[in-house]
């Protein structure tokens, strides 16, 4: 599914692993906002074309490890590779089927980049944006690291939704399920959420 990482938006890999990062949230946010004006599908809430549309356009500027392992906190050491990509599986999912019906009220919206404060030196940052459309305007910002190596460059390992952090607030539910069930039992509890999300559609 990361296949279609190797380019983005007629970008070839190596400018993009050097572009800083409020450039690439900027870009990246016009990317994603064009591709949802241009498919109905998209704005209906085709969860298949959502996913497609998180695969190729999102999920090659997330560090979804980190993100995956933030939101499950220190019984990630303990969870066996199987576990860990259940664990990021189905959590992909809970989160394309959580924000999928937000995709539908974009179609006059804009996003603006507010000034990056950060050093060049900086290893991570916070971009903050501003989704402007019809009602008041909506905070959005990110945690971004840098990141070495292949596919280098400026990832995303959390983002801030009207002042709250999506990964803590996952956090404190994933930490109940944990308590009481296990590893196996969040693995569990978030398939069978996504299996109940899936025939509401």
């Amino acid at each position: 599914m990361l296949a279609t990482s190797f380019a983005f938006g007629g970008l070839p890999l190596a400018h993009a692993a050097d572009e800083a990062p409020d450039v690439l949230i900027k870009r990246l946010s016009d990317d994603v906002l064009a591709s949802i004006k241009a498919d109905k599908s998209v704005q209906s809430g085709d969860i298949a074309k959502v996913i497609a549309l998180v695969d190729t356009k999102i999920l090659p500027h997330l560090n979804f490890q980190r993100m995956t392992a933030s939101a499950v906190g220190p019984a990630w050491r303990q969870a066996t590779p199987e576990q860990q990509k259940r664990l990021q599986d189905e959590f992909k999912i809970l989160l394309v089927r959580t924000y999928s019906g937000a995709l539908s009220q974009v179609a006059e919206e804009t996003v603006s980049v507010k000034p990056l404060r950060a050093a060049p030196t900086d290893a991570e940052v916070v971009v903050r944006t501003e989704i402007r459309g019809r009602g008041e305007p909506i905070q959005l910002d990110y945690r971004m690291e840098k990141t070495p190596g292949q596919g280098s460059g400026w990832k995303i390992y959390n983002l801030n939704v009207l002042g709250v952090w999506l990964v803590e607030t996952y956090r404190s539910q994933f930490a109940q399920e944990i308590n009481a069930k296990g590893v196996d039992g969040l693995i569990a509890s978030l398939s069978e959420r996504n299996k109940t999300n899936a025939k509401r559609g």
